[in-house]
């Protein structure tokens, strides 16, 4: 099974990069939906956030992402103890999902990660895509699409990997700056490499 990391910024565009590639046929897995997944009422992840941060879960069983969000927002320690929980129940839930995918013949799968370099994930991937636009295109992206002033838009860029760094790791740049249409055929382009490889 050959896994190729997909990863970008802030108004990157790389939800839109990774719908392409499901629509060329990727079997593609979302790192953003795997931690939603781990914390589903009933599950171990939701029970051990519940006992370490008492008061999250709401009435309905349902973890409030409010009040978690505020808890940890501020404290990095907080936020440490929460990554320690959820990282290594999205690591266990990725490889079921990869065990799934083999068993039905998939050879090659993306895994969609926002913080693949940060996090080192990138050296564990047989190849990484970075969807990349020029910094003034993100702020200008980040501010129509949230409604952000300039400077809380530099504010949200400047607490990120700037997509400069993260394009020295890349096996390939998927370059976002212009239309959909035009973005698409830089997407067929490293979906076929993608399957080239292995």
């Amino acid at each position: 099974m050959h896994v190729f990391g997909l990863t970008g910024g802030i108004s990157s565009g790389k939800s839109t990069v990774s719908r392409m590639l499901r629509e060329l046929g990727a079997r593609v897995l979302d790192a953003d939906v795997l931690a939603r997944e781990v914390v589903e009422p009933g599950t171990p992840g939701l029970q051990r956030i519940n006992e370490r941060f008492p008061g999250v879960v709401g009435p309905d069983g349902r973890l409030d992402r409010v009040k978690l969000g505020a808890h940890i927002f501020a404290n990095a320690e907080e936020r440490a103890a929460l990554n320690a929980i959820v990282h290594p129940e999205v690591r266990a839930l990725f490889l079921q999902k990869l065990q799934a995918l083999e068993a039905e013949g998939v050879t090659h799968a993306v895994y969609d990660v926002p913080l693949l370099i940060e996090t080192g994930l990138h050296q564990a991937m047989a190849g990484v895509a970075v969807v990349w636009v020029p910094r003034d295109v993100q702020k200008a992206r980040l501010m129509a699409r949230d409604g952000l002033t300039e400077d809380q838009a530099e504010a949200r860029l400047a607490a990120q990997m700037p997509l400069d760094d993260k394009r020295a790791h890349a096996t390939w740049v998927i370059d976002n700056s212009g239309t959909p249409e035009a973005t698409r055929p830089r997407v067929e382009a490293v979906w076929r490499a993608m399957l080239a490889h292995g």
